[in-house]
């Protein structure tokens, strides 16, 4: 316990932070009224429906030149009635030349992209809330923003906005239901802030100021929006998401024919409150997710792959944001996951699943997941049944205490299972300088021995001009989250970072930082230093969007188990075996508002006792507004003396998005990736014939690189739809 007082201290240090700014600062206030008459969205900002309304304007940069006035002037209008928020805004630009647009497919990249958006916070935490953006060519992006500044943009719901375009201005309207927002009941006041992204200026503006160190659609940095008598109870929000889907697929190694199948299944969402929410899911079918892009694995640990399913990643933040990204006692991915006697990996059918989420009060939000999988003949993998309990309430002006309970169990067998309970403390200060997270969980399964438990601490200091940063881990030898994402175990970790930003007045340079960065593994009782990495990393940032990095490293290794380091199967390196080595690297961005675009990275140094040529590139051209064409390849180089294996490892994906109308979408992404001795094609068509309603057609192939002899194809056709009950 001894190793653990040091993070007890710094908790106990953080509440003090939090009681000495436990305030609330209402000096950017808005009053909202009800419109008397019914609200036209057309785009067209008509004064006879919104000349009643407050204007907002004087919105204030943020980049690149803090707390001065915007350069283009934004005027923001808004209205309700008992079924919808209304927003206005006009956004003036007077500088030539087009916008900048990635694309017309909906939840684009808000950073990227010349848009507006209104970022709303109904609970008043500073934590949650959501995010509306729209764009000069009227796409939509909508977001469930969590920990204060992160947005989630794979959350889809219905809501309307029509934009029109002007030689000197856009206009935008939006009407967004009260049924698709979570609020509670008799709320008098929500968060709120305006963002405007002018990133054809390089500037990004808003109405209630954020500092330059912090993200712009932070809930941390709000106005309040005050409505002229409490909200009520919206009528009911039940929504039905029916699909239907054929498949064909032919394995050309086995020379089996072609198989084919259909299934069907359908979502539900059902507001049991204006807070909370309960989502169904029955025979989910998940074969038009976006496929994963392929990582050269070249580290002794399993890689971490983030999931993709839509029914996972709504509100993920209440389930899988425990612990720390190499210590999760929750990962999603594990759930559809089926394993044989000889550890190889396959599908898990999953049954059903339920997930009830949102808040109880203003206070307090819960989250419950169920989900159950089929037993699998083939592989001899019998069912699962997997839950989640977590619950999170607000502790001073924005911090949580949270805690988890996760319990996979065998179906139909008794005390075949593994749970983990934890706790986490989130930290947040109301200026949002002072963040950070202290965790405690432990796994508890049967005829389990040794150290069972995993903690660490994260504590973040940032202002305009420093960033420090401590983190501690501990995860005990015997700690087993099997729905987890837990690398590796009996270990502590230490890891102290400072970063010196400096903002320079300049017509070309932004700013540039200066990090220095620590991180070093033992074993669990100190005794044995495993890893080290010492960093340095230059950092200059210009006001054409160009970047320029450049990085010293210097690392020690232990191994404790024998290990190629080209993971080709060739000659191993001894257990017990150490290493240090020196790596240089260096990655230049160019003007990411141009049409073509790219990034480039190349780092040289040892590599465990030989030596590792890196280069990273990626090609952009973006033909807006209809899409882009991009290439990407990485090229790894590792010499190694005799008798141990070298390799020319290359992972190369070109990919194609187009996008013919703001509801016909086309993807292409090809991959080769010389460690696996692929070359995987996946093709995927998609129709949004109505607001969340969608035909997919998704084509896949797998190849042998050197002879392109196929390994595998597959088609898979389907349709779902969106029925508000």
């Amino acid at each position: 316990m001894k190793y653990i007082y040091p993070s007890i201290i710094t908790f106990f240090l953080s509440l003090s932070f939090l009681f000495a700014n436990d305030k609330k600062d209402k000096e950017f206030g808005l009053e909202v009224g009800l419109t008397t008459s019914p609200m036209t969205i057309d785009g067209v900002i008509n004064m006879e429906e919104w000349g009643e309304s407050a204007l907002i304007s004087n919105f204030i940069q943020q980049i690149p030149k803090e707390g001065l006035p915007a350069t283009e002037n934004t005027e923001v209008r808004l209205k309700y009635d008992e079924d919808f928020l209304y927003v206005a805004a006009t956004l003036y630009t007077k500088t030539p030349g087009d916008y900048v647009m990635s694309s017309l497919k909906r939840d684009f990249n808000f950073d990227q992209n010349d848009a507006f958006a209104i970022i709303i916070g109904p609970y008043d935490d500073g934590n949650n809330g959501f995010m509306f953006a729209v764009s000069p060519y009227n796409i939509q992006m909508e977001g469930l923003v969590n920990n204060g500044d992160r947005v989630s943009n794979v959350w889809d719901n219905k809501w309307f906005s029509e934009v029109k375009r002007y030689e000197d201005r856009w206009e935008v309207e939006m009407a967004i239901p009260f049924k698709t927002l979570r609020y509670t009941e008799g709320s008098e006041y929500w968060r709120v802030n305006f963002i405007r992204n002018d990133r054809k200026n390089f500037e990004q503006s808003s109405w209630v100021p954020v500092p330059l160190n912090q993200i712009i659609g932070s809930l941390a940095f709000t106005g309040y929006l005050n409505w002229d008598k409490p909200l009520k109870k919206p009528g009911s929000n039940i929504a039905v998401i029916p699909y239907a889907a054929t498949n064909a697929a032919k394995d050309y190694r086995s020379n089996d024919p072609t198989s084919t199948g259909f299934d069907a299944g359908l979502d539900a969402k059902v507001a049991i409150t204006p807070s909370m929410n309960l989502d169904l899911t029955f025979n989910p079918d998940f074969s038009t997710v976006e496929v994963d892009q392929q990582q050269t694995n070249l580290n002794r640990f399993e890689l971490f792959f983030p999931e993709r399913r839509q029914f996972f990643l709504e509100n993920a933040d209440l389930f899988a944001d425990y612990g720390f990204r190499s210590i999760r006692p929750f990962f999603s991915r594990r759930i559809g996951i089926a394993t044989d006697s000889l550890g190889r990996s396959s599908n898990n059918r999953i049954l059903y699943g339920a997930r009830l989420n949102g808040n109880l009060n203003d206070n307090l939000r819960v989250g419950l997941l169920n989900m159950q999988t089929a037993t699998e003949d083939e592989v001899g993998y019998p069912g699962q049944n997997y839950t989640v309990a977590t619950v999170q309430q607000k502790v001073f002006s924005r911090s949580n205490i949270a805690a988890i309970f996760v319990n996979r169990q065998t179906t139909g067998i008794v005390g075949e299972s593994n749970r983990v309970p934890g706790l986490d403390y989130n930290l947040a200060s109301i200026d949002n300088k002072w963040t950070g997270k202290f965790f405690y969980h432990q796994s508890f399964s049967p005829n389990q021995t040794g150290d069972t438990k995993a903690h660490a601490s994260y504590l973040d200091y940032n202002t305009k001009t420093w960033k420090f940063q401590w983190n501690h881990e501990y995860v005990g030898d015997a700690y087993n989250a099997e729905v987890g994402f837990v690398p590796r175990r009996s270990y502590w970790r230490l890891e102290p970072n400072v970063l010196y930003r400096h903002v320079i007045d300049s017509d070309k340079i932004f700013q540039q930082t200066f990090q220095v960065r620590y991180d070093m593994y033992t074993n669990d009782d100190f005794s044995l230093k495993t890893d080290e990495t010492i960093s340095f990393i230059y950092r200059l940032y210009f006001k054409n969007t160009s970047t320029i990095q450049a990085r010293v490293f210097n690392e020690y290794i232990y191994l404790f188990n024998s290990f190629d380091p080209t993971r080709s199967g060739g000659e191993r390196l001894a257990a017990g075996t150490n290493y240090s080595y020196l790596r240089t690297g260096i990655t230049y961005t160019s003007d990411r508002r141009k049409l073509l675009n790219y990034s480039a990275t190349t780092y040289y140094g040892g590599f465990f006792n030989g030596t590792r040529t890196f280069v990273n590139t990626n090609v952009n051209y973006r033909f807006q507004p209809y899409g882009n064409i991009s290439m990407f390849a990485e090229y790894n180089k590792i010499e190694m003396p005799k008798p141990y294996s070298s390799a020319d490892l290359w992972l190369v994906g070109p990919r194609a998005e187009v996008s013919f109308t703001d509801k016909l979408f086309l993807s292409t992404f090809v991959q080769y990736n010389s460690q696996i001795d692929n070359i995987n094609i996946n093709t995927r068509f998609q129709w949004r014939f109505k607001p969340v309603s969608d035909f997919f057609v998704v084509y896949t192939d797998n190849y042998h690189p050197e002879s392109l002899q196929i390994k595998n194809r597959a088609l898979i056709l389907k349709l779902t739809y969106w029925i508000n009950v």
